[in-house]
């Protein structure tokens, strides 16, 4: 068989070869059907077309030695052969097949000039200007691709011109330069910002392209103008996000803007997850349950509504969201990813069964369950269920018990082991499993924050202050320990200057976080600034209608003589978590009788 590769050729430059021979063929019987010419001039034309045949015998020749020696193993001389014949003959394809034969070699420079040749022998082809822009670009030449971008740019017909625009940002995405590259294609792009129907793409790009740069001033001008030539714009709105998730809290208006049209269900749920993170649940509860609406066949969004649903104790809507989630599912064919949406389904299930105190049609719900990947998760809630039942050494059992496949298995029984304890307020023990859990990996925050709440809930508050400290050490901008730490220092009364110092810093880093804001809240009370405690946790309970964040607000209510506002409050928050320790702590205190 190795005999015969050298003759395996390109069918298209057999027939590229085959076009020479032809038209060679085809001259001398052109010029006998033409009309009779003077003797000399007839000789003369005789010794053209003989030369004719000679040229594309040897263009013939070139060509098939050229492919010849470059499947044999020495692209070199096969690029340069067919190079001299694109040359001679001004053929695209030619030009075409050297560009590329350099380009299989991984010869940037051979082809690049390829590429710089088909473009000045024929500087009207799209073709030679993409492979010039391209091949520019690859080899991280940024400012001189501007001049084939312009090329390609007032080239294109419009609809062809937002679908090269829309790709920009990944033809440079390799740019090591990434300040320059954003400024070749702003600048390449400044002709199309008054066109109407170009400017929101190109705006969107030039954002990207920003973005890509770490630039994020100019990205949020970039989507502003966008949103400013087209509201409805979703790349715009997706760029919005990415600012949004970057921390540019400022990009949030340019969405809310978007998001009063007719947006996409996909911005909304990215949009809801956003303001989940961030624990503004009413928010996101607004956004998801906007999708159900406009969407109804949105089966993720039915399931994320159900879980803010539970969160916020709506045990009935949280029910009738998920049978509308259940009956999506069962429309799609069976598979391990439908097995595993049902599964989420019943253990939510199981979850409300619980808060409602039925733990017999909990279990039944867990019993349906048959999911291997959910093993630990089904365990965990059995345990629960056996726990709250006075059975808390079979439930601990049972957690032990789960088979596991390794380290991640191991911590992930630990960690469910500590939540069991946490649910039934054995916090020492708790905090003891935890300290086990984060020594597995002493340098996880999440765990050693896991660990400080576990310390200060079993009085250990030096613990819990060492281990909050450690973690801002490690990190400085960690806003939940920052939090949390000034939040322990006002809720016990002392140096309440730098309790408000972290949790004003903590807020910096995560604006609107409710529970940050309820610390804020709690330390100018402590403080005695009554009124702006108010103010500050009725914005916060506003956010999220939290039990603890309640029990804070009604007691600045109590104290400042609105008994009964304070005490519809309460109520409020009894409702959302009747358990809360916070809460019924604050009552028995203050004697209140919601």
């Amino acid at each position: 068989m190795d005999y015969y590769e050298p003759m395996e050729l390109s069918q298209r430059f057999w027939r590229a070869a085959l076009v020479y021979v032809i038209a060679a063929a085809a001259w001398p019987a052109q010029a006998q059907t033409s009309e009779p010419a003077a003797p000399a001039e007839s000789s003369v034309e005789a010794e053209d077309s003989d030369a004719n045949a000679a040229l594309n015998a040897e263009l013939f020749y070139e060509l098939l030695l050229g492919e010849m020696t470059t499947s044999a193993g020495d692209p070199g001389t096969g690029y340069n052969l067919i190079l001299d014949a694109a040359r001679r003959s001004g053929d695209a394809q030619l030009y075409r097949r050297a560009t590329d034969i350099a380009l299989q070699a991984r010869s940037g420079e051979s082809a690049l000039a390829a590429a710089r040749a088909w473009q000045q022998a024929l500087p009207q082809s799209r073709d030679a200007n993409r492979y010039l822009l391209r091949i520019l670009v690859a080899l991280n030449r940024i400012a001189d691709s501007a001049a084939p971008l312009r090329q390609e740019l007032a080239s294109s017909p419009t609809r062809d011109k937002i679908s090269t625009i829309r790709t920009l940002p990944l033809l440079y995405a390799r740019a090591s330069d990434k300040a320059l590259a954003a400024r070749v294609v702003r600048q390449a792009l400044d002709g199309e910002l008054n066109h109407p129907a170009v400017a929101p793409t190109a705006w969107t790009t030039i954002g990207r392209m920003y973005l890509a740069a770490d630039d994020k001033a100019r990205t949020l001008e970039a989507v502003s103008n966008a949103m400013a030539q087209d509201s409805r714009d979703d790349g715009a709105a997706m760029l919005a996000l990415q600012l949004m998730e970057g921390g540019v809290i400022q990009a949030e208006p340019l969405l809310t803007r978007y998001l009063a049209g007719k947006p996409l269900p996909e911005v909304r749920m990215a949009y809801a997850r956003l303001l989940i993170n961030a624990q503004r649940l009413t928010d996101a509860r607004a956004q998801v349950q906007a999708v159900t609406s406009e969407h109804p066949d949105q089966a993720q969004a039915w399931l994320i509504q159900a879980t803010l649903q539970l969160q916020a104790n709506q045990l009935d809507e949280a029910e009738a969201a998920l049978q509308r989630f259940v009956e999506l599912q069962d429309s799609l064919p069976a598979g391990e990813q439908h097995k595993h949406a049902l599964t989420q389904a019943y253990l939510m299930q199981a979850r409300i069964a619980e808060k409602r105190g039925n733990l017999a049609q909990a279990q039944a719900w867990l019993e349906r369950i048959d999911d291997a990947a959910e093993l630990l998760s089904v365990q965990s809630r059995r345990a629960s269920l056996l726990a709250r039942q006075g059975r808390l050494a079979e439930a601990r059992a049972l957690i032990r018990a789960t088979p596991a496949t390794g380290p991640d298995d191991e911590r992930l029984k630990l960690q469910a082991e500590v939540q069991l304890l946490r649910e039934v307020g054995q916090y020492q023990q708790a905090y003891e499993l935890q300290a086990k859990v984060a020594a597995l990996a002493p340098q996880d925050n999440d765990l050693v924050y896991d660990q400080a709440m576990l310390a200060e809930k079993a009085g250990r508050t030096e613990d819990m202050e060492r281990l909050l400290r450690s973690i801002i050490a490690r990190k400085p901008d960690h806003h939940h320990a920052l939090n949390a730490l000034g939040f322990s220092l006002a809720d016990r009364g002392v140096r309440l200057q730098e309790a408000k110092a972290l949790i004003t810093k903590a807020l910096e880093l995560a604006p609107e976080d409710p529970f940050i804001t309820d610390s804020l809240g709690w330390v100018e009370f402590r403080l005695g600034n009554r009124k702006e405690a108010l103010s500050i946790l009725e914005r916060a309970f506003k956010t999220l209608q939290d039990a603890e964040i309640a029990a804070h607000l009604g007691e600045v209510l109590w104290s400042l003589g609105q008994r009964e506002r304070a005490l519809s409050i309460w109520r409020e928050g009894l409702r959302i978590h009747k358990d809360n320790s916070t809460l019924q702590d604050t009552l028995k205190r203050l004697g209140a009788r919601p």
